[in-house]
């Protein structure tokens, strides 16, 4: 299947709505109909700012980076960017194509999810 490999940044702390940016998206996705997404925290970074954010730093704490991340068809993308703009969220992404299926899909699966390799 044909799509792409999204990710958003956020930052530790960011809310929307009285919840965890980063948890948000993950709920909508799921909501949306996504089959799956991730959350991992950064242990180091810097932003446009170039300020070094690093996990040990405990004045830094909630300072650090989330990385939010689908694997998602056009279909899927459309929907969470759509959301986000009507939520006016300002949020840094990216977006790489990706090939993607199952490997030995159970029968659950849908039929184009199946692997062609």
């Amino acid at each position: 299947m044909e799509g792409s490999f999204l990710r958003f940044y956020v930052e530790e702390k960011q809310s929307h709505h009285g919840v965890l940016l980063w948890e948000w998206l993950l709920e909508k996705a799921n909501k949306l109909g996504v089959r799956g997404g991730s959350a991992f925290r950064s242990i180091g970074g810097f932003g446009r700012h170039h300020a070094l954010h690093e996990d040990r730093f405990f004045e830094l704490a909630g300072s650090i980076g989330i990385e939010v991340e689908f694997v998602v068809n056009d279909v899927e993308t459309k929907q969470l960017f759509a959301l986000l703009h009507q939520e006016k969220i300002r949020i840094f992404y990216a977006r790489i194509p990706a090939h993607f299926g199952i490997i030995n899909p159970d029968v659950d699966d849908p039929f184009s999810m199946a692997a062609d390799e």
